[in-house]
């Protein structure tokens, strides 16, 4: 907000006291009045022979914190039994105290959040996020099938931690590990998990992260349904597996993380194979692909000798003796046939010389007849084709004559 333009300003020349600073930082933080306040106790300090106590208020997400002060009365009347990390919804007005220049919340209510409403709360939440599309399964990324490197975030010497890697390395022993640890619950909680996904997630040797925790009540695992964590796991690009608590436990991380594993244990199930197990799948494919090569050699020799049992292979001169064979009838048959072809049409021939010579002019003169032609050559027919004194030339059967016609 803007100061009026009526109000004095500070300058070079006429600068503030620490006072007025003091006295207007007082003012502007008693304008906000009195607000409801959410958060998680990080602290409870209370002063012997005092009535004042003291509370370090932390945001269940952030690392941020502020303190509450407040009377015996107003705690006994709200929080009897109230302890560190539990959650609760205070009414209180901001104070600045000049004295010490610090800023502090006085509370006149406090409310411990019960674990019906906690539940209530989560329950909210959960349809948010399922709502923006944090729960799909489309988005869920498939785990790699043997992790170069696997990153873990759990607790300093857990039984999570001892599970994941114990699991991990008896199911593959050469398996390697980037181990973060953080505290798994408390207000610190949320805010460490966050960085030590942000640093895994930014590795690029982890290629897949692990949250691990042994198992709890519904406070001791509030960090892992927060709204923070949910969002930082949606968004890494890491594939992320939930192994929080026991089987019934069910925070919303699990909701959130690509895989679900319902122990720490069946977490180290998930992120590696099992040796002895591909072994054994390795020889079952082996004996398989050995059954079936054998089994297609076997095959082929036996095509291969029914092949050869045939004739054409077993005996190949045979084949070539009785294709000789038929070559050689063939020929003997194209022989006779054309011998008896060559008779027949000599005995044709030797009718139609006959023929031509029963037929002949040479036939007829050989009987006694004559041809009798006039020196044009015609053939005399009849006797009054020629006259007298005509020259005739007159062909025996043997040679010819010249005869003069003296009468007709």
């Amino acid at each position: 907000m803007n100061e009026p333009e009526s109000a004095p300003r500070s300058s070079a020349d006429e600068p503030w006291l620490v006072r007025v600073v003091s006295q207007k930082i007082t003012a502007w933080i008693s304008r906000l009045g009195w607000v409801w306040v959410d958060g998680q106790v990080a602290q409870i300090s209370r002063r012997p022979g005092s009535n004042v106590v003291f509370l370090t208020l932390r945001d269940p997400s952030a690392d941020l914190s502020l303190t509450v002060t407040t009377s015996h009365d107003v705690l006994h009347a709200g929080a009897p039994e109230l302890a560190e990390g539990a959650r609760v919804t205070l009414h209180a007005k901001p104070e600045f105290y000049p004295g010490r220049g610090t800023l502090s919340l006085r509370a006149d209510e406090i409310r411990q959040v019960g674990v019906g409403e906690l539940l209530a709360r989560l329950e909210k939440l959960k349809r948010l996020l399922a709502a923006e599309g944090l729960f799909a399964s489309e988005r869920k990324r498939r785990l790699p099938f043997l992790p170069g490197r696997i990153g873990l975030i759990t607790g300093r010497a857990s039984a999570a931690e001892r599970d994941v890697l114990m699991n991990t390395r008896r199911r593959w022993p050469s398996v390697d590990f980037r181990v973060i640890n953080v505290p798994v619950q408390g207000p610190t909680a949320v805010p460490q998990i966050i960085d030590a996904l942000k640093v895994l997630d930014g590795d690029d040797t982890v290629d897949v992260i692990v949250i691990a925790r042994g198992g709890g009540s519904v406070e001791d695992l509030l960090p892992f349904s927060d709204e923070a964590l949910c969002r930082a796991v949606f968004g890494a690009r890491t594939p992320v597996v939930s192994a929080i608590g026991h089987e019934t436990d069910a925070p919303l991380l699990d909701y959130v993380a690509d895989v679900r594993a319902s122990t720490p244990t069946d977490a180290a199930k998930r992120v590696v194979p099992d040796l002895a197990d591909e072994q054994r799948l390795i020889a079952q494919a082996r004996g398989r692909l050995d059954r079936a090569v054998l089994g297609m050699i076997d095959r082929e020799r036996h095509r291969i000798d029914a092949w050869r049992s045939r004739p054409v292979l077993a005996r190949p001169e045979a084949l070539l003796g009785q294709r000789g064979a038929e070559v050689t009838a063939l020929r003997d048959r194209a022989g006779r046939s054309l011998e008896h072809r060559i008779r027949r049409a000599d005995d044709a021939l030797e009718h139609t010389v006959a023929r031509l010579r029963a037929l002949s002019p040479a036939k007829t003169l050989e009987r006694g007849y004559a041809i009798v032609q006039r020196p044009d050559g015609h053939v005399v027919r009849a006797a009054d084709e020629v006259a007298v004194d005509d020259i005739l030339r007159i062909r025996l059967a043997e040679g010819e004559l010249r005869a003069a016609v003296t009468e007709s």
